[in-house]
């Protein structure tokens, strides 16, 4: 049965300082020196290099596209995270929207389209969409989010340079931690179900990832595998009796049919424990993961540093989320469904 979602979120957040110095005047100045002639010729060369920098982009109205794999809440946090980041650094832009509802040949289609139609730099939401335009463009900036590691999807040439035309932020969620909240809600439990979509690379690394935390952490893992959407109830329906709980990554398939997998899941007592937020909504038990709107604002931020900056994106290193900016996500309904105590958790 599905239920709408009452979640608790603590959020950790480190706290940022900001210093603001004061200069004064004296009363009278001493003679200049040639040194200092020199630096203030050097100081007015720079301040006029800096306003004809800031005059190239007056009045230029950037053409930014947008491609997202498929509408779900994480990907949809991280989109207007991108757009936020955008608007707070005043950029003059206009935004062509796109989404590809999880087919992949929609993805190569939009691709080309942006391409075509000119854009100065593209966002592609999803490790699809980025391999997508990735291949569309040798020229036009991409910058990529929610893609969990961008060197193994090769799309960048490495993660600390990429070295091309592409970078971006990676969704790379705190797995270890997530089975470890998982031991802590269920520490009966002996084997977990590992649910993803085996198409997807970024999901293929988060599995081997959480079958060694599940396995360190003395229990067994097996791994269940749809390949699209259709197949989700048939596989989570053969996962009861086999397994104590499912861990579901952040893929883009299981995150957009979570309604289904909690559907099956909680009527017959498996608990979810997710790779995001989104997830726990959609009626997952609970995550311990990263702010996607957070996410999508980083990389916003990196598009104003090319765009209105002029920053080097082959030599812009893939950015991650620290963990203090991970949260935990409870969904109280879905506990009180199953039965589970989660109260230790607040």
């Amino acid at each position: 049965m599905k239920k709408s979602a009452k979640v608790l979120s603590l959020v950790l957040a480190g706290a940022m300082a900001l210093s603001l110095s004061a200069c004064g005047s004296k009363p009278t100045e001493p003679a200049p020196t040639e040194a200092t002639t020199t630096a203030a010729a050097e100081s007015t060369t720079a301040k006029a290099e800096e306003s004809e920098a800031a005059k190239s982009t007056d009045g230029k109205q950037f053409k930014v596209g947008v491609l997202q794999l498929v509408q779900h809440a994480a990907l949809d946090a991280t989109n207007k995270g991108f757009i936020q980041a955008l608007d707070d650094a005043g950029l003059n832009y206009v935004v062509d929207q796109q989404n590809a509802s999880g087919d992949q040949s929609t993805c190569q289609t939009i691709a080309s389209k942006l391409v075509n139609d000119g854009s100065d730099l593209i966002l592609a939401i999803a490790t699809p969409a980025a391999q997508a335009v990735a291949n569309a463009t040798s020229d036009i900036p991409v910058l990529l989010t929610a893609v969990t590691d961008p060197a193994g999807s090769d799309l960048v040439d490495s993660n600390d340079t990429p070295g091309g035309n592409v970078s971006g932020t990676s969704d790379l969620t705190p797995v270890k931690e997530q089975i470890t909240l998982l031991k802590q809600i269920l520490p009966e439990a002996k084997t977990v179900g590992i649910l993803y979509c085996s198409a997807e690379s970024n999901s293929e690394i988060q599995a081997a990832m959480a079958r060694e935390a599940i396995e360190n952490e003395g229990m067994t893992a097996v791994e269940y595998t749809v390949s699209n959407s259709n197949e989700i109830q048939t596989v989570v329906t053969s996962m009861i009796g086999k397994v104590d709980a499912i861990y579901a990554p952040t893929d883009n398939v299981i995150a957009a049919g979570m309604a289904t997998v909690a559907m099956v899941a909680n009527e017959n007592g498996l608990p979810i424990i997710c790779g995001e937020e989104g997830m726990v909504n959609a009626g997952g038990l609970a995550t311990y993961g990263i702010d996607y709107y957070e996410l999508g604002y980083l990389t916003g931020q990196q598009a104003v540093k090319i765009l209105m900056e002029g920053a080097d994106i082959s030599t812009m290193p893939i950015e991650y989320l620290p963990l203090e900016k991970c949260k935990l996500s409870v969904n109280e309904e879905t506990a009180e469904l199953l039965g589970i105590d989660v109260s230790g958790l607040k």
